[in-house]
């Protein structure tokens, strides 16, 4: 099976953690990621005693840090990463696991955690959702629970490219620093286009996985959002041990309507107007993306009033034509039973 994501970190966790045996536990190397990153690891101008504290928790990442140890840090900035990893990396060692860490961080309604953070537990634990994934527009459709996507709609056609590429190609045209000189020159980049894949050349996905320089066709009926389901599919059933089936659907036509969840912050005030009524207008209408029909395979882990009813699903752009899956949405807004 072709590797990918290897940013993620996800094989620097242990895969045998867990009562089942499926479960990410946290490790000594996976917390050594983070102090890595450009946020906290020591620069230059860094001083003395921050390159000492970096070097002893690379050492040892479980370290008890007192708070005298951060007073000593030069860098205000400095001192307030240090402070908020320190957090992050208690709550995941105390967790043990990325999935009882990422599901906590939401039945807690943690305020504190950087998105940046939220998005790169996704991101791994979508990597083990993906494990053994040899399909390209399958593992395309998984970024979306990770990172944001500019939408592009021509003749019908819904076409998602990674947002941070997009602009870095507007930026620079691809070309790295020369590319902005040639911006702040007022010269026109030559742009750069990107690939859309398709079931013909979607195994060149793996080995630019990283680069995040494809397209994936988001259109009803295409592969791509059919895809889509399967990895959300795979994420309820790895994250909340239930089984459902999730299929798009072109309209709501359900007189009986009970329950509605959106899968980014757009969709949700959409479904939330149209279910009570209220008018909406064409401009927002036309953001909507696509609709789901979600399923539980077996109704009695639904909440008793609404077992074997559907759940309708949404999925919007801004209108900046932006989109921000949030995958934890399918964690905690649907409606299932009490748990003893």
């Amino acid at each position: 099976m072709p590797e990918f994501w290897r940013s993620s970190g996800y094989h620097l966790l242990d895969h045998r953690a867990g009562a089942d045996r499926r479960r990410l536990g946290v490790t000594d190397d996976f917390l050594r990621a983070y102090l890595r990153r450009p946020e906290i690891a020591p620069v230059e101008e860094s001083c003395e005693a921050e390159r000492d504290l970096h070097a002893t928790l690379m050492a040892e990442p479980l370290l008890i840090v007192d708070l005298e140890k951060l007073d000593r840090l030069a860098d205000p900035d400095v001192r307030d990463n240090y402070r908020v990893w320190l957090g992050f990396r208690d709550r995941l060692v105390k967790a043990g696991t990325i999935e009882d860490a990422y599901l906590g961080l939401f039945r807690d309604q943690v305020r504190n955690i950087p998105h940046l953070f939220i998005d790169q537990l996704a991101h791994v634990l979508a990597r083990h959702v993906l494990a053994g994934c040899a399909d390209g527009i399958k593992a395309r459709a998984g970024e979306l629970l990770y990172r944001a996507q500019t939408v592009t709609i021509e003749d019908g056609q819904i076409l998602a490219a990674d947002q941070e590429t997009v602009e870095m190609h507007a930026a620079t045209g691809g070309f790295g620093s020369l590319g902005r000189l040639v911006v702040e020159a007022l010269t026109k980049p030559r742009t750069v286009e990107l690939d859309i894949l398709t079931e013909a050349n979607q195994a060149q996905y793996f080995g630019r996985d990283e680069r995040h320089d494809t397209v994936i066709d988001l259109t009803f009926a295409r592969p791509g959002l059919d895809a889509l389901c399967r990895v959300l599919e795979a994420w309820v059933a790895h994250l909340l041990d239930v089984a459902v089936s999730i299929q798009p659907v072109q309209r709501i036509d359900d007189q009986r309507w009970v329950w509605h969840t959106g899968l980014d912050a757009e969709a949700s005030q959409l479904l939330n107007d149209l279910y009570a009524g209220q008018a909406v207008d064409e401009a927002r209408m036309a953001r909507l993306l696509s609709l789901f029909r979600l399923d539980f395979a077996d109704p009695s882990v639904m909440r008793r009033d609404i077992a074997g009813r559907p759940v309708y699903l949404a999925m919007a752009m801004t209108e900046a034509k932006l989109l921000r899956v949030k995958p934890q949405n399918l964690l905690v807004n649907l409606p299932l039973a009490p748990r003893a």
